[in-house]
């Protein structure tokens, strides 16, 4: 059976069990780590990252893929100690944020790529880590002409090697969309992307003009009540299953044990269920109460991660 790349080595991807496609560990800025001490305390924070990861382990959860880029502070080291100490499956990433970093002007896509490429073929730094996942992004500026370069990057890399794409995008724009057109103009295998982010958006008729091009889409933001309240994603999902789209959909938070984006106080107050727990402890009941079945939720949750992983290797 094919494997996946993990922070402790290539898995079986029928060893994945249930899993969470989205998701991050750290996300600290690098530079300011460097500069400031006390800006991230990785021996006060990585205890709490292994504390939460097991408690969604005991709920159920097999697996995470962490997919923090490498300009949005990826922490290598840090994601093999919360695996080593949870036994949790981290399959790592490697890819660019969307955000317009001076130096990347200069440089073309396919130099981009080869940095994803060594990271695949070769492991992360000196730890030996392979990525299984290419991360890319689109935001409010949508898929213009830089991060039209990034996209063109992330798919040089994966025809050279095979790994899936996951993506990031917002709703204020139609850049789902936009991801899929650009990818498909650079020779990208539609059916190993997964067009992130879309579970903010209850347009049912945006949602399935992605899906039809043959994508899975993340339903990742459950806990982010500020983007859309729960009972809404859930309505969503269930009305997409009632289509016959479970296997198109994976669901999971985009949660952090520890991001510099907001004050953890912030987080406490207004996204107090924005943790690795949340969709196996009250999301999965709730889509049983709206109908959805069992099978169906072992799809999302199982089957379909395993379906994106399947296929590794050069094209």
């Amino acid at each position: 059976m094919p494997h996946v790349e993990t922070a402790l080595g290539p898995v079986d991807v029928n060893d994945l069990g249930m899993c969470l496609m989205h998701e991050h560990i750290v996300v600290a800025n690098w530079s300011m780590r460097q500069n400031y001490t006390n800006y991230y305390d990785a021996e006060q924070q990585i205890p709490k990252a292994i504390a939460a990861l097991k408690r969604a382990a005991d709920r159920g959860v097999r697996s995470i893929v962490d997919l923090t880029p490498v300009n949005l502070g990826r922490d290598i080291h840090t994601i093999r100690r919360v695996a080593e100490a949870t036994g949790v499956h981290v399959i790592a990433p490697t890819g660019f944020y969307w955000t317009e970093e001076p130096q990347m002007h200069a440089w073309d896509a396919r130099s981009l790529a080869s940095y994803m490429v060594r990271d695949i073929r070769d492991g992360i730094l000196d730890t030996g880590i392979k990525a299984g996942v290419i991360k890319c992004a689109t935001d409010n500026p949508g898929v213009d002409a830089f991060n039209k370069k990034l996209l063109q990057a992330a798919a040089i890399a994966h025809r050279e090697t095979g790994v899936p794409i996951s993506t990031h995008t917002t709703v204020s724009n139609t850049s789902a969309r936009d991801q899929q057109i650009a990818f498909a103009e650079f020779g990208v295998d539609l059916t190993r992307v997964v067009i992130g982010h879309c579970g903010d958006s209850t347009d049912l008729d945006y949602l399935q003009t992605i899906l039809d091009q043959g994508s899975f889409i993340g339903m990742d933001r459950f806990g982010l009540e500020a983007y859309l309240p729960t009972d809404q994603r859930v309505q969503t999902v269930a009305q997409l299953c009632a289509k016959g789209f479970a296997g198109q959909m994976v669901i999971s938070h985009d949660s952090c044990s520890f991001q510099d984006f907001f004050d953890q106080k912030y987080i406490e107050r207004f996204a107090p269920n924005w943790c690795y727990e949340h969709v196996p402890r009250d999301v999965l009941p709730a889509l049983k109460s709206a109908g959805v079945s069992d099978r169906d939720i072992n799809t999302m949750m199982v089957e379909n991660p395993k379906k994106v992983f399947s296929k590794i290797g050069g094209y």
